[in-house]
């Protein structure tokens, strides 16, 4: 069995790609199950976020091409459309990007801890599919175990740093004071939930969330003392929003450009911060266009995050130095998996040896074999059996001059070279 991770994120491409191939909600589920259909594929889990796409997959071949004309075609995308922004990591490599990934190093904030649960989610996802074999199963379980240790043992995750604290950052460029200003979030989920948690940290005026389920909307703004509507209020109470916040994992704009120009005249183009956390976006690009908005994307964060990740260098490098032993680790595992098959080849083979000779006595026996006699035939039989194919390969290595193969056989055989 080998190993693949196969991918794009906001390293290699740009946010307008990432929102086309991402793969969202229900249908990773049917993602999955189309995957695992291609003939180079055992198993397989898809992780998808605002940040990156990436497919894991247990191989017997490379199939590569396999995966990268596979993801252009569920996208019905072209292969050439992708494949610049593409990277691929076999085996090891792959263990590594999985144990990076899951540890936040490879995240546009260094050590944030969200990706940690939308690695295991990725898993329940793959699990309940039917997609994960004993090789992925594995991984992600020594993945999860790993990540824990890296937040245990080194510092990368005490300094404030995500996506949504780069956001409140950015928000207070234009806005220093928070105390007369209304933020709608739109979403429910975790970033919402941490973007809240830092605008009521920095005395907010006044909390909005908007989300599809209302009930979710009411409870998580209830929290922060604001109060939640659903997706269709939205209109209603866009014109109150000085900063506008969205991270849902709709497939469509939320917000366009009309609803955004109507709320605009409302406000008496009074300035609006917006940044759209969500990939695909959840606010049409087009609203940029319009004066007294200040719309950014998760790509626009970078330069705020990069401020905040010095604290970090250091735990980030005893963290590879984890992931290093780690890596390691699993691979010993997974070569010993390669060798349960001869182990187990070899047994039943010394089994049949056994049970055939066992048979002889004991037909020895019934005729009226003197049981000496059978039991001398027993030990010689299984002996001549058992021998016979080492002493052939010692021959054949000695007369050959094939030293290294007799070294080989006599450690496995603990033999004495004289």
């Amino acid at each position: 069995m080998s190993l693949i991770a196969l991918g794009i994120n906001h390293r290699t491409a740009p946010v307008e790609l990432r929102e086309q191939v991402a793969i969202t909600g229900d249908r990773i589920t049917d993602a999955l199950h189309d995957l695992i259909a291609l003939p180079a594929v055992d198993e397989a889990a898809i992780l998808s976020t605002c940040n990156r796409t990436e497919l894991y997959c247990g191989v017997q071949e490379d199939p590569t091409d396999a995966l990268t004309d596979w993801l252009a075609r569920y996208h019905q995308l072209e292969p050439d459309a992708i494949r610049p922004h593409l990277y691929r990591y076999p085996n090891d490599d792959a263990v590594r990007h999985l144990l990076r990934v899951a540890g936040g190093l490879d995240s546009m904030i260094l050590g944030e801890p969200q990706i940690l649960g939308q690695m295991k989610e990725a898993w329940q996802t793959a699990n309940d599919a039917g997609t994960l074999d004993i090789t992925l199963g594995r991984l992600f379980q020594h993945t999860f175990s790993v990540a824990k240790q890296i937040r245990t043992d080194t510092a990368i995750g005490e300094s404030p740093v995500s996506i949504a604290f780069a956001a409140v950052s950015l928000a207070r460029q234009i806005f220093s004071d928070f105390k007369h200003h209304t933020a709608l979030l739109i979403g429910a989920g975790e970033t919402i939930e941490l973007t809240a948690r830092h605008l009521h940290d920095q005395q907010l005026g006044k909390l909005i969330i908007a989300n599809r389920t209302l009930e979710n909307a009411h409870s998580l703004a209830a929290t922060f003392n604001g109060y939640g509507i659903g997706l269709d209020e939205i209109p209603a109470h866009l014109p109150e929003a000085d900063i506008v916040i969205s991270a849902t994992a709709s497939d469509s704009a939320i917000l366009d450009k009309a609803m955004v120009k109507a709320a605009l005249k409302g406000r008496k183009h009074r300035p609006v911060f917006m940044v759209d956390i969500a990939v695909p976006r959840d606010i049409d690009p087009a609203v940029a266009e319009l004066e007294d908005i200040y719309l950014y994307t998760v790509d626009d964060l970078q330069e705020v995050i990069q401020e905040n990740l010095k604290s970090r260098q250091q735990a980030a490098l005893q963290a590879e130095d984890i992931i290093d032993v780690q890596v390691d680790r699993f691979m010993a595992w997974l070569r010993g998996q390669d060798a349960v098959a001869s182990i187990r080849s070899y047994r039943l083979q010394a089994e049949q040896q056994r049970d055939a000779a066992l048979g002889k006595a004991r037909q020895m026996l019934d005729n009226g074999k003197d049981p000496q006699e059978a039991l001398d035939f027993l030990a010689r039989t299984l002996t001549n059996k058992l021998t016979h194919g080492p002493s052939v390969r010692i021959r054949q290595a000695a007369e050959s001059g094939d030293d290294a193969l007799l070294q080989a056989i006599l450690k496995l055989y603990d033999l004495d070279r004289e």
